[in-house]
C-alpha cells in the first residue's frame, strides 16, 4: 500500500501566512492614564424614569381651620344649592338609584330608573318581581346580577321589616341589602336631611387627598378624617360640592387647575398649572 503524500514545509508556511491574512489579530487598545473622562467621551449615565403618581397626587396635610373655612366658602359660592345628580321622587327611588350607581355613572342610572320604577314602583312590587326581569332592566348599569339581588332584597326587607318605608337611621339602613355606609349616608342626607356621615365616592376621595384634608387610603378612613375637620352642618352639601367639582374641574387624569377656584389653596403634586 503506497504511503500518503505529505505537505512540504513550503506549503505549510504558505497556509499559515494565508490564515494570518484572513484573520488578522485584534489589536488591544492601550489605556492612556493621562486621558481623563470628559463630557465628550464619558458614557452618559442612565437617568431613572419617573414613575407615575399613585392616588392622583396626595398633598401634605393642611387642615388649619382658616384654610378649611376658605375652601368651604369657595365651594359654596361656586356651586350654590347644588343637589344630588340622581333623579328620584321618593326615598325608595333614591335608595335604588344609589345602589345602581356603584361602578356606574349617575347619567346611566338616570337612563335606566324611569322604566324600572314604572314597572316596579314600590318596595313590595320590587320584592315580588322575577329576578330575570330586574336584571334585564338594569343590565347596562353593570354588575347587574348582584345589583338585581340587592334591590330585590332591599324591597323585601323594607316591606317586611319597615312597613314599606325606607328607614331614617343609619343603624336600620345598614340592615337593608345593598345599603352600605355610603349609600345610607346619601339616603339620609338627601331624602331626610340628616347628616350621619360624609359621602365619600371616588371624587370626594380624590379631592380630599389632593387638597390635603386627609392622607388616608380607604374611603372609610377618609370619611372619618373629613368628619373631624368639616363642620357637621356642611357634611351633606360638602360632598355634593366636591362631587360636582371633581366632575367639572378636578378630573382624575388631567385636572383643569388653571380654571380652578381652589387653585391657590391646593398644593397637590400632580397639579397641571400654578398661579
Amino acid at each position: 500500500m503506497p504511503p500518503k503524500p505529505t505537505k512540504s514545509p513550503a506549503k505549510k508556511s504558505a497556509v499559515k501566512k494565508t490564515a494570518a491574512k484572513r484573520s488578522p489579530a485584534k489589536k488591544t487598545a492601550k489605556k492612556r492614564p493621562d486621558l481623563k473622562p470628559t463630557p465628550a467621551n464619558r458614557t452618559p449615565a442612565v437617568k431613572p424614569v419617573a414613575t407615575a403618581l399613585t392616588g392622583h397626587g396626595v398633598a401634605k396635610l393642611e387642615i388649619k381651620p382658616a384654610r378649611v373655612a376658605e375652601i368651604l366658602k369657595i365651594l359654596h359660592e361656586t356651586y350654590p344649592n347644588v343637589e344630588c345628580a340622581l333623579v328620584h321622587t321618593s326615598p325608595w327611588q333614591l335608595l335604588v338609584a344609589t345602589i345602581l350607581s356603584a361602578q356606574c355613572t349617575d347619567a346611566r342610572v338616570n337612563m335606566v330608573t324611569p322604566k324600572l320604577f314604572a314597572t316596579y314602583p314600590t318596595p313590595k312590587a320590587m320584592s315580588e318581581a322575577p329576578i330575570e326581569s330586574i336584571e334585564e332592566l338594569i343590565r347596562t348599569t353593570g354588575f347587574y346580577h348582584n345589583k338585581a339581588k340587592s334591590i330585590q332584597g332591599a324591597g323585601r326587607v323594607i316591606t317586611e321589616q319597615f312597613h314599606g318605608e325606607v328607614p331614617q337611621t343609619m343603624a336600620e339602613l345598614l340592615t337593608v341589602p345593598g345599603a352600605a355606609r355610603k349609600t345610607a349616608s346619601v339616603v339620609l342626607g338627601v331624602a331626610y336631611g340628616k347628616a350621619e356621615g360624609v359621602v365619600v365616592d371616588t371624587h370626594v376621595y380624590r379631592l380630599a387627598r389632593r387638597l390635603g384634608l386627609t392622607r388616608s387610603e380607604t374611603a372609610a378612613a377618609v370619611e372619618q378624617d373629613l368628619m373631624k375637620v368639616i363642620p357637621k352642618d356642611r357634611w351633606i352639601q360638602f360632598s355634593h360640592e366636591l362631587i360636582h367639582h371633581g366632575r367639572q374641574i378636578c378630573e382624575a387624569r388631567k385636572p383643569k387647575c388653571a380654571a380652578c377656584p381652589l387653585e391657590q389653596l391646593c398644593h397637590a403634586p400632580d397639579k397641571t398649572w400654578h398661579s
